[in-house]
């Protein structure tokens, strides 16, 4: 059942990069950074950044961000780009500039591009070993590092998988709790069409039964939760056969 959620995998940057950056700096340097007070005001410098294992790059625009918020006229040239496989031990970028912001915001660029880097990089993991199977798809989830929900979201994308609902805001999800208040899954998907006819509505099964009652409603997406290895086979010829074709 695919939807327009399955399908927003596009390497379209945040909105909030500015403000996240900001936060990150204030929690870093708060009143000042006393240890680049020991530097020349008015001294330059030129750093680098390797890129130690093999991996997938993502969060330039963030590391980016930090330097330009410390100093606008420091110089960040990148060897790759977000979403591009870089080899370790390869050169990731070089700056120049004033070397107490060079100094100042080292840890927090560095902080993003290996945190965001990392999640990209597991995600193409996943996507390489389903390589075989095109049209199967990796949805990711809101398990994410307070603060860095749409970073890492972006961060998937740029991994090669699917970003799933962004928030609670934007898609239903009926779990075993609404489905008890409601009274039915039938009850709970009908209660969704009608508040918000226009979002996504996924429901979550942890038996087969309950699949055959979920694919008796207006679905989007059947989430199978715990289902063992035997389960799964049987859910997908259960789906395969009652989907029209």
């Amino acid at each position: 059942m695919p939807t327009d959620l399955q399908q927003k995998s596009a390497l379209q940057l945040p909105t909030d990069i500015a403000q996240t950056v900001a936060r990150t700096l204030d929690e870093d340097i708060g009143d000042g950074d006393i240890s680049a007070q020991l530097i020349a005001a008015n001294q330059t410098a030129t750093a680098t950044i390797w890129c130690r294992e093999n991996a997938i790059v993502c969060g330039t625009a963030w590391a980016n961000e930090v330097f330009h918020q410390l100093d606008a006229s420091i110089q960040i040239d990148w060897d790759a780009k977000d979403g591009e496989r870089i080899a370790a031990n390869s050169l990731l970028a070089t700056l120049s500039g004033n070397a107490r912001a060079l100094l100042s915001g080292e840890r927090c660029a560095l902080n993003f591009l290996q945190t965001l880097s990392g999640t990209a990089t597991l995600a193409r993991q996943y996507r390489d070993q389903l390589s075989e199977f095109p049209n199967t798809q990796i949805l990711d989830t809101r398990k994410t590092i307070p603060g860095l929900r749409t970073a890492q979201k972006y961060a998937v994308a740029c991994g090669g998988c699917q970003n799933h609902r962004m928030g609670l805001y934007d898609a239903f999800l009926i779990k075993e709790n609404h489905i008890t208040a409601a009274g039915s899954i039938g009850n709970a998907v009908a209660a969704a069409q009608k508040l918000a006819p226009d979002r996504s509505i996924e429901i979550e099964v942890e038996s087969l039964d309950e699949l055959h009652l979920a694919l008796n409603t207006a679905a989007d997406i059947i989430l199978l939760d715990n289902f063992s290895l035997p389960q799964l086979h049987q859910a997908v010829a259960i789906t395969q056969k009652t989907l029209p074709t």
